[in-house]
């Protein structure tokens, strides 16, 4: 997604009027159970992005798509926002995991350390589907059902070129660059293949199942998985 100064402005309305959702929540005085979220990592053209605004409306939860996640790790205002939208129980499991990961990571730049912070806070709000931006590694899998969305490189231009109306020659140079970029931002800051099956809780190939069968055995899983507490091990 090109970020213009329309869908610039768009996305900061749409930051802050889930800021003012968590601040609302934070000031109400109840026990919350464990709100996992859902990560989606994706091959370019493989549906994710559609997966991801269907399986929202079905298990009405948040999506966070990577643009968002993108420009709020940008701005380490809203990112430290974010942050102070926790109460002190959410608050201490989000340090938690900022200290296991950097326990593992050296972060090369300041805009990692806003990453964190922001997918780390989503993850402590919870009740969330978090599209791409290294979520899948960021949060403990505690709290998290990882699904990864893959296709035979042939359907996915077929994808693309049915979405965006592109040569077939242009859906392919597209893919490979995305894919490529992809790979190598979660290689250079996670040391992780994201086409590893072992890192995730699902692996969906969109040629033998179209979307709306992904979203049914997702939401399944989502709905089925025993979700431990984080704090349980405290």
């Amino acid at each position: 997604m090109e970020v213009t100064p329309q869908t610039k402005r768009s996305l900061d309305r749409i930051v802050e009027e889930q800021i003012k959702r968590w601040q609302v929540d934070q000031k109400k005085k109840y026990k919350k159970p464990i709100r996992p979220v859902v990560t989606i990592s994706r091959l370019p053209g493989a549906g994710g992005r559609i997966l991801a605004q269907k399986l929202a409306e079905d298990l009405k939860i948040d999506l966070f798509d990577s643009a968002i996640v993108e420009e709020i790790a940008k701005n380490s205002k809203v990112s430290l926002r974010i942050v102070q939208t926790l109460d002190e129980q959410d608050r201490s499991i989000f340090d938690d995991w900022i200290q296991a990961l950097g326990e593992n990571h050296m972060w090369s730049y300041e805009y990692l350390e806003h990453l964190t912070r922001v997918v780390g806070g989503i993850g402590a709000h919870g009740h969330a589907i978090i599209v791409g931006r290294g979520a899948s590694y960021i949060l403990p899998t505690e709290v998290c059902l990882r699904v990864l969305m893959v296709a035979p490189l042939q359907t996915r231009i077929d994808n693309v070129i049915r979405a965006y109306g592109v040569s077939e020659s242009e859906a392919k140079r597209r893919i490979i660059r995305t894919e490529s970029d992809r790979k190598a931002f979660i290689r250079k800051y996670f040391n992780a293949d994201m086409t590893d099956p072992m890192n995730y809780d699902l692996v969906i190939n969109t040629k033998n199942f179209d979307i709306d069968a992904a979203v049914k055995i997702v939401s399944e899983a989502f709905s089925s998985r025993h979700w431990y507490n984080y704090n349980m091990k405290k």
